[in-house]
């Protein structure tokens, strides 16, 4: 199979995160377009969206996406210097790029067909080139189809924070070094389109 990615600028690209999350519903709070250009802005960021045909038409629809962003030891973002805080001792910031995968997800209907493994393998790519030496994704430890992706992609928990009144909503801190060599690793078949 195929996957087309399409890579957004920031402001379309933020539009069109806003549009795809209203199609989940395990997402408490949806990002605002807003929220997304305020977190994104100054820093070097990669907006990916997959899409595909729906069944039975040649329309394709967003049904996949990725937004990472760098982060760096000494954010003033409270949110961002929390994140550090927390991947103290696990993460070595000093001297590298740290790629922070921070919002992602695929459509219900979609899932299982490879498109966010194809969009990490993609974003994968231009880490490297960017010169990025790690990258670092938080989620829950309720969300496994996700957990196992990751896995699959030798991804390493460097970090669980449990959650003493629900474990389904503990963190689990996962990272992969990156360098060149990680392509021969990939095993989806992509296009890369850029958004206009």
């Amino acid at each position: 199979m195929e996957y087309l990615i399409n890579q957004y600028p920031l402001e379309q690209g933020a539009l069109e995160i806003q549009y795809i999350e209203e199609f989940f519903g395990e997402f408490p709070r949806r990002k605002t377009a807003e929220e997304i250009m305020t977190r994104l802005t100054g820093r070097p960021h990669l907006i990916l969206m997959c899409l595909a045909p729906i069944p039975g038409e040649s329309v394709r629809v967003p049904v996949s996406f990725k937004v990472a962003h760098e982060i760096f030891s000494n954010e003033e973002d409270p949110k961002l210097a929390d994140l550090v805080g927390r991947l103290h001792g696990s993460v070595a910031f000093a001297g590298r790029r740290i790629l922070y995968s921070w919002i992602g997800g695929t459509r219900r209907d979609w899932r299982g067909q490879g498109h966010f493994r194809a969009l990490n393998e993609e974003q994968e790519v231009w880490a490297v080139k960017q010169g990025f030496d790690e990258m670092v994704i938080k989620t829950k430890n309720k969300f496994y189809d996700m957990r196992g992706t990751l896995d699959s992609l030798r991804f390493q928990v460097v970090k669980y924070e449990r959650n003493s009144f629900d474990n389904d909503e503990s963190k689990v801190y996962l990272s992969k070094k990156l360098h060149p060599d990680i392509f021969q690793e990939h095993k989806s078949s992509r296009t890369l389109v850029e958004a206009a």
